[in-house]
């Protein structure tokens, strides 16, 4: 039979290469352990080292169950668990016996220690137990483990000295230190010492841009080494001391390249689709209910979720679509308002989802009902062990700690690793990251628990993280052909940092910009960003260049807005009606008017509930109140016959119903904000209505009337027929929209429009006809009033402020009607003419509270130097921007 022998190694690399190096080699009775494993192997009895995510349970169970003195008031905040562990583990590693200390802190930590091996399995010991358990089985030291050989160690937790102390007298034990650095406590054991002369590595070193370069750099030098043939795949490394700050950079570029890279210490799981699923379940849960947060869970659930196995593809369009939905409350509302026939399958499944709404709706204190009622497999798996990290509370944050396994082999990719791991199995050809002032060495920091004052540092980690981050890259570089290492000039929030000490024997850093001509390029994008004049040749590259040529260009260009002459989409714009908003754009920004109502771009609507209602929802809030106080009135006694107490009684009922509404469609602001938004609603609303105008014989009075070949309108007593087209006369346009107010004499021959305006009131507001175009509703009232009723109806047009001060102008008649509509008929003609002919430039509004204005160029002053050209573009269609 072979004989046993075994190998002690350090990290989970080292471990999984030295059992494919062993395979490889057809060794037999070999074992591969760490320190732990093996003294527990000596120990006996199925006992075995303390498992990390075991610990993290019963320090998280510990901390809710028991007083913890001096520690009580910070035992329930995020992080303790993490915190605790592992200062737990320094402590075992160091050899304390918190026992014999006497400060307060320490006997907290005492009783800590105690709790917890109370709630860990039996068979598992800390360290100096099974040291001193395998210590009393020494003896069986040399039929159990054999010859033992450290391999990858360049130190040892103290813990462990003394059972490598006691295996040196029973068993041959060699300390395989190749080019590492051997301590000195070793050489005073009975142990083989096998050394190697360091190699005579090439050294390079780079100085880039900052952290994301650095990566895209190795990716170009791991590229260089595979394309050469200079290495295989296996032979190549990507090391960091904190490999975690360059995961997203590594991961990303790894899918770009097509070069798998194998991450040694795991990716995050949120990378992936079940890492995702958790963190979508968590927001909702931590932040609360909301449609998007809401929308984007369901999407993500699998169909065969038993909470949501009756709910049919597609239920989701019987939400409204801007309703924020941020309460429980409003769901039920928005359900209650959906008919069984609106739902796809016919049949009203509104039940299911307030069923997991409410579960949701619990927060944080239902994370484990809710993971288990909604998860399953992976994602279920995850969602335990982030609930065993922390608080449910910080189920965010924890989510994104958690890591995964890729699923590649380490014996047949490059690596991405640790400095620890990689210098515990070393690679011929490495690329060293991060080598700057404070990230490689890392600083020594205090424990979080344990300051130094309470005990020194140096006795609780006597292994301080920055002498293994020392000896690690000494044992990287003197064991490795080629090393080519890289630091960064500014962090990524463009600070400027510092060499590390690690690099003073290097020669002389190498400057590389970050817009540098590689010679084997990381990717296709790559090659072609490093590439610009390859780059013109393509056709988006040729398209970019001319687009920005163009836009530098006094003239104007297609890219400025030239459209093909007759293109149909133009003319197609024109066939429906169109509004007073959509108008404005044509006259006053062309291009807008292409972007919104010929492309149909329309700017994001607000998922969340706002601080504050924006002008524009104010303005439709008092236009709902005036609308429904006026027909509440007309159904009585009449809205001109009402007196101050009956308009109060009206505008009061109609606040209500408006309110009501809004909080289940609307996004609406914090209640003391919105309480105090309905109030100046209120007020505004009965400025509107008592403002005092000539009552006209046999008056009726209707708000917010449709017009304009409209299909489906429900309300009735109208004055007109709303499926009838209004028209422009010559222009070619037809209009629709809603008149904020229409008062109609008895005999029809008299009409007043009013156009309540609830924004602030301008100091020249008197002498303002149609405002260059941007005030086109009283007249697109009159024409809509004359074509409707009759071309000989006398027709008063005026603007009311409902927010004018006491003594100040109020209403605002428009003079001279008919004139002013014949001058805007001929400027909509005319500004038709010019669209339909393919001017669709910037416009007198381009920079004008422009919802669009992502869309301009980021050329500086493009616009100001695109305004007078684009004028003499228009033409005619740009004399209406100097009417009053």
């Amino acid at each position: 039979m072979p004989l046993r022998r075994t190998i002690v190694v350090h990290t989970r690399l080292a471990g999984h290469m030295a059992r494919v190096q062993a395979a490889r080699a057809g060794a037999s009775g070999v074992q591969i352990l760490t320190m732990g494993q093996l003294a527990a192997r000596l120990a006996g009895g199925l006992l075995r080292p303390i498992d990390p995510d075991d610990l993290k349970i019963a320090v998280r169970d510990s901390l809710a169950a028991m007083q913890l003195g001096e520690l009580e008031p910070i035992k329930a905040l995020p992080g303790m668990v993490r915190a605790a562990v592992g200062t737990l583990e320094k402590i075992w590693n160091a050899g304390i016996d918190l026992s014999r200390e006497a400060h307060p802190r320490l006997q907290a930590l005492r009783k800590l220690e105690e709790e917890v091996l109370r709630r860990l399995p039996p068979s598992m010991k800390r360290p100096q137990d099974l040291v001193e358990l395998s210590c009393a089985r020494i003896g069986f030291a040399k039929a159990v483990l054999g010859p033992v050989e450290i391999h990858g160690h360049s130190e040892m937790s103290p813990c462990w000295r003394p059972l490598l102390a006691a295996l040196s007298e029973i068993v041959p034990l060699t300390w395989m230190a190749g080019s590492r650095h051997v301590p000195d406590w070793i050489r005073q054991m009975r142990a083989e010492i096998r050394t190697e002369a360091p190699g005579k590595a090439q050294r390079i070193l780079y100085s880039c841009a900052h952290p994301h370069h650095e990566a895209v750099e190795a990716f170009r030098w791991m590229r260089a080494l595979l394309a050469e043939g200079a290495a295989r795949p296996e032979e190549i490394a990507i090391a960091a001391a904190s490999p975690s700050d360059f995961d997203d950079h590594v991961l990303a570029l790894s899918r770009d390249c097509n070069i798998p890279v194998h991450f040694v210490h795991g990716t995050k799981v949120v990378a992936g689709r079940d890492g995702q699923l958790a963190a979508a379940l968590a927001e909702v849960l931590v932040k609360g209910l909301s449609q998007e947060r809401v929308r984007r869970l369901f999407a993500m659930l699998p169909c065969d979720t038993p909470a949501l196995r009756d709910l049919p593809p597609g239920w989701t369009r019987v939400l409204p679509p801007d309703a924020p939905l941020t309460v429980l409350e409003r769901w039920e509302q928005a359900f209650a308002r959906t008919a069984a026939s609106e739902w796809p399958d016919g049949i009203d499944r509104s039940q299911t989802v307030l069923d997991v709404l409410r579960l949701l709706a619990k927060g944080p204190a239902a994370a484990d009902e809710a993971g288990e009622t909604l998860l399953s497999g992976v994602a279920l798996r995850l969602w335990r062990r982030a609930l065993d990290d922390g608080r449910a509370q910080a189920l965010p944050v924890t989510l994104t700690r958690l890591r995964c396994d890729d699923g590649l082999e380490p014996a047949t990719h490059v690596v991405f690793a640790s400095a620890m791991a990689l210098a515990s199995a070393p690679r011929p050809y490495v690329r060293l990251l991060a080598l700057n002032t404070g990230r490689w060495p890392r600083g020594i920091s205090e424990d979080r628990l344990i300051p130094d004052h309470v005990m020194p540092v140096e006795r609780l980690d006597p292994l301080p993280i920055a002498d293994p981050d020392r000896r690690d890259f000494e044992t990287i570089v003197a064991a490795a052909r080629s090393v080519t290492a890289s630091l960064s000039r500014r962090d990524v929030e463009g600070r400027l940092l510092g060499r590390s000490p690690l690099v003073a024997g290097m020669n002389e850093e190498i400057y590389l910009g970050r817009a540098r001509i590689p010679d084997h390029a990381a990717s296709e994008s790559d090659r072609l960003l490093a590439r610009p004049a390859e780059f013109a040749t393509t056709p988006a590259g040729a398209s970019g260049l001319a687009c920005w040529r163009d836009w530098q260009d006094v003239d104007i260009t297609p890219h400025d807005g030239l459209v093909g002459r007759a293109h149909p989409r133009l003319h197609k714009v024109f066939d429906s009606a169109k509004s007073a908003t959509s108008l404005r754009m044509l006259l006053r920004d062309p291009i807008r008017f292409v972007w919104r109502y010929v492309l149909g771009w329309k700017q994001p609507d607000e998922a969340d509930e706002p601080l504050t209602v924006d002008a524009l929802a104010f303005g439709n809030l008092v236009h709902g109140v005036l609308r429904s106080a006026v027909e509440k009135l007309e159904d009585t006694k009449g809205f001109a016959a009402a007196g101050a107490a009956e308009l109060e009684a009206a505008v009061k009922h109609a606040l209500g119903e408006i309110a009501a509404e809004w909080e289940g469609e609307q996004p609406i602001p914090p209640a003391v904000i919105w309480h105090s938004t309905l109030e100046r609603v209120s007020e505004m609303s009965l400025a509107a209505l008592r403002h005092p105008l000539d009552p006209m014989p046999g008056q009726k009075s209707w708000t917010e009337i449709p017009f304009g070949a409209l299909r489906e309108v429900k309300r009735t007593n109208l004055p007109w027929d709303v499926a009838r087209p209004v028209e422009i006369p010559g222009s070619g346009i037809a209009i629709q929209g809603q008149i904020d107010r229409l008062d109609l004499a008895g005999d029809g021959k008299r009409a007043r429009v009013i156009d309540y305006k609830t924004g602030r009131l301008n100091k020249d507001m008197a002498d303002v006809v149609i405002k260059g175009g941007s005030e086109l509703q009283r007249c697109l009232y009159a024409f809509a009033v004359k074509t409707l009723i009759g071309q000989r109806v006398k027709v008063d047009a005026s603007l009311l402020y409902p927010c004018a001060e006491e003594g100040e102008q109020a209403l605002y008649p428009l003079h001279e009607v008919d004139e002013v509509l014949a001058r805007l008929a001929d400027a909509l003609r005319i500004a038709r003419e010019s669209m339909t002919a393919g001017i669709a430039v910037p416009g007198e509004d381009a920079d004008q509270y422009n919802d669009f204005a992502f869309a301009l160029p980021a050329s500086p002053s493009y616009l100001d130097r695109k305004r007078e050209p684009a004028r003499e573009q228009l033409g005619a269609a740009a004399d209406i921007w100097d009417e009053a």
